[in-house]
């Protein structure tokens, strides 16, 4: 059994496929293998690695792939939508850790794992969706949708129309054992929950399994394998080196070190809104208060010195 610390590390689809990128897979591959490079650091210290990452503009570009050839071939579900992704994704991050540990003379096998996460069929957010998704449409082709796919679209800020999703939140992961399994007793990179993971239940009466069209946050995926793992570490990757109270106001203020309770409070003021970092303090606090474990919030290429506690935002257990 290895006896290696456990980081997690969660980052956004945008590591793959930046803004202003074309999209193309040796962009991506190339976004990869710097992404992995940054993450070659954590290995150095002795850390196992958890990888979970989120995948908002892969999906978006994989349904408007499905609506541009929608006269040939049939639309996917979202779900499989979610399930393609993480694939994809895991290939690319995978040759790209591949590369950089042989770079560096590591040996150490990279896993991808096709993730299902376990909601509620009940989920408020299911009766009434509210994550915006896809493509934008024109009028014509939005009250199609609604008709024979029985979306729920609605018009964005004037942009167009768009469908909007269930975001319901994660349960438990299905795949849980195997991934403990691993983590445990290996020293493997694992990467899973991709996208959050696919939204899925059990039938009451068949005992089926079913997938639901929605996307879960993958912060809060991330910091649920993290506790059952009970991860030495959580790490959150975003665009900005730290976390800020009063964003964007002459009173701002970034956080280097923080308490528990202070950023509970810093929450019930309303410094972080749902659509931002909202889901990454939520997420944070979560995991702090049912492990006792540390989380940082910093840039990717600011991981390693976040590390030794010169970057980043440190979300730290009560004394």
């Amino acid at each position: 059994m290895s006896t290696r610390k456990i980081a997690l590390i969660a980052f956004g689809g945008n590591a793959l496929l930046p803004p202003g990128s074309s999209g193309t897979v040796e962009e991506q591959l190339a976004a990869a293998e710097e992404t992995a490079r940054d993450l070659i650091g954590i290995i150095k210290q002795g850390y196992k690695l958890v990888i979970v990452h989120g995948n908002g503009p892969q999906v978006g570009n994989a349904l408007i792939r499905a609506e541009e050839s929608t006269n040939k071939v049939p639309m996917i579900s979202l779900d499989v939508c979610v399930a393609q992704t993480q694939g994809e994704m895991g290939y690319l991050l995978n040759r790209g850790l591949y590369n950089e540990l042989a770079k560096c003379s590591i040996s150490m096998p990279v896993i991808t794992l096709v993730t299902h996460c376990m909601v509620d069929r009940h989920d408020p957010s299911i009766q009434n969706p509210s994550k915006p998704i896809g493509p934008f449409y024109a009028q014509h082709r939005a009250e199609e949708l609604k008709k024979t796919r029985n979306w729920n679209i609605i018009q964005d800020s004037g942009r167009g129309y768009r469908r909007i999703v269930a975001s319901p939140k994660p349960i438990s992961v299905m795949e849980m054992d195997f991934i403990k399994h691993v983590i445990n007793t290996t020293d493997s990179i694992l990467i899973c929950g991709g996208g959050g993971g696919i939204p899925a239940y059990i039938g009451n009466g068949d005992q089926k399994l079913y997938g639901i069209e929605g996307v879960i946050d993958k912060d809060f995926t991330a910091a649920l394998i993290a506790k059952e793992l009970k991860a030495d570490l959580f790490i959150i990757v975003t665009q900005i080196d730290r976390v800020a109270v009063n964003f964007n106001t002459a009173n701002q203020k970034f956080l280097s070190k923080v308490s528990l309770s202070e950023i509970k409070e810093y929450q019930i003021e309303g410094h972080f809104p749902p659509g931002s970092m909202g889901p990454k303090i939520r997420a944070s606090i979560d995991f702090v208060e049912n492990t006792g474990k540390e989380v940082i919030i910093t840039r990717s290429d600011l991981l390693n010195s976040s590390l030794l506690g010169k970057s980043g935002t440190h979300i730290i257990p009560d004394k």
